[in-house]
């Protein structure tokens, strides 16, 4: 689960823009619909490359076990620019660096890589959609982010909004995590401020702040995009304009 999830971290904050703006249409494997990030947490994997074929890469996760990355010619492989990846401010409209789109034969032995795509966790297994050539130093950034999670951010689908108290379904667990607001947090859409009324069931979020007193506090809100197929919660309107 750690891997799938820091597959999601790496794919969203390093390339998900570059990959929504480029290939609106990309799909999973048998038409399956892309899902939350690029795919979603536990759609993908990240790992060292130990083997490559023609048609797939062989890969040693971070848990040491053994994935075939499965690739096409629909297949998005992409290397990070330098700069890139500094996390969700430059992914909710700061200064981007797009990816760099490469070939398969780019990617070597011992290169780190994330996938995108559906897993088949028993035959470990993924139809890569997208794959992503990592800088061993990103990702080690990344894993120290995702050590973090519950602690200096959170991010995640709106499943109950109650007062000031916001609850969350995401993370390496897939479980709910709630975030408190308070006077000092600043919500925003991309680069334009909102207010914590804006927020509504099934938007999915990027929380930063810090535990207090038993409790998250959020100090800034973002708002990452509509849900997949544009889906909202019961009674909650249209979805939001991008």
């Amino acid at each position: 689960m750690r891997s799938r999830f820091l597959a999601s971290l790496l794919l969203s904050f390093s390339a998900g823009i570059a990959v929504a703006q480029d290939a609106p249409a990309a799909m999973g494997p048998g038409g399956s619909e892309p899902r939350s990030g690029i795919w979603g947490e536990g759609r993908g994997t990240v790992g060292t490359v130990t083997a490559i074929a023609a048609d797939h890469f062989t890969i040693r996760t971070e848990l040491g076990e053994t994935y075939t990355v499965h690739f096409s010619v629909n297949t998005r492989i992409l290397k990070q620019a330098p700069g890139q990846g500094r996390g969700q401010r430059q992914a909710e409209g700061g200064d981007r660096t797009q990816p760099v789109s490469i070939k398969a034969t780019d990617i070597q032995v011992g290169d780190a890589i994330a996938a995108g795509g559906e897993v088949d966790g028993a035959a470990k297994s993924i139809g890569a959609v997208m794959i992503l050539l990592i800088d061993p130093e990103r990702a080690k950034q990344m894993r120290a982010m995702e050590a973090n999670y519950g602690k200096t951010w959170l991010m995640g689908r709106v499943t109950a909004i109650n007062e000031l108290r916001v609850t969350l379904e995401g993370g390496p667990d897939k479980a709910a995590h709630a975030f408190v607001a308070d006077e000092n947090t600043t919500f925003r859409k991309r680069r334009e401020p909102i207010t914590l009324a804006d927020i509504q069931i099934g938007d999915r979020l990027h929380v930063e702040g810090a535990v207090k007193d038993g409790a998250f506090v959020a100090t800034t809100v973002s708002v990452m995009g509509q849900p997949p197929n544009g889906e909202r919660g019961p009674g909650n309107g249209p979805p939001p304009q991008q």
